[in-house]
């Protein structure tokens, strides 16, 4: 079966990611034969709704069972109303996540383990100012949406320095999609005036 347990790494033995919307990397791993496939989280780096796009990325890429440290209320609805179920992992490596899952010694969730935007850390705000926030786009029958401030990664542990140079460039590939896709919107406004 295969399942998918969040991952601040590529590999069975690096740590499993305490969250899940924002964690680096998707292990998914076919239970039967330890086959892996480690994918970068596409949303990692999102303005919003990280969770969401997460978790519809991990139902569309056949995963029919989430192992993560916390998962937040708008990705648990997402599994729930796929029927993949969400386990509990405290702490280890993404092999010790799929020895505890294959044992049935892990808790299902019942419900969403971590509060809305948990990953998103504090005091990055939402760019109000100068033009740069919700008012953008009203009016023109559609929402276009402007990043904040890209949120910081969390502080390098010991031993970590290549994940957060992987993070690091998980977030600016993801800056330059959404600096491309808006230049790409405004090219499209100003062709229409």
């Amino acid at each position: 079966m295969k399942i998918v347990v969040t991952s601040n790494g590529t590999n069975l033995d690096a740590p499993a990611s305490p969250v899940f919307g924002r964690c680096p990397t998707y292990v998914f791993v076919d239970t039967d034969t330890m086959e892996l496939e480690a994918v970068e989280n596409p949303a990692v780096a999102a303005a919003g709704g990280a969770g969401i796009q997460a978790a519809q990325f991990v139902v569309e890429r056949g995963a029919r069972a989430v192992v993560t440290g916390n998962v937040g209320p708008n990705a648990f609805n997402v599994f729930q109303s796929a029927n993949v179920p969400v386990y509990l992992f405290s702490g280890g490596t993404v092999r010790q996540a799929v020895e505890a899952y294959k044992a049935g010694q892990l808790p299902a969730a019942g419900e969403a383990s971590g509060p809305a935007h948990a990953g998103m850390g504090m005091g990055r705000g939402m760019g109000m100012g100068r033009g740069m926030g919700r008012g953008i786009g009203m009016g023109m029958g559609r929402r276009v949406a402007v990043p904040p401030t890209p949120p910081t990664p969390p502080a390098a542990s010991a031993g970590s320095r290549e994940e957060e140079v992987a993070a690091l460039k998980g977030m600016a590939g993801d800056l330059r999609k959404q600096l491309a896709e808006v230049m790409e919107r405004l090219d499209r406004l100003e062709k229409e005036e």
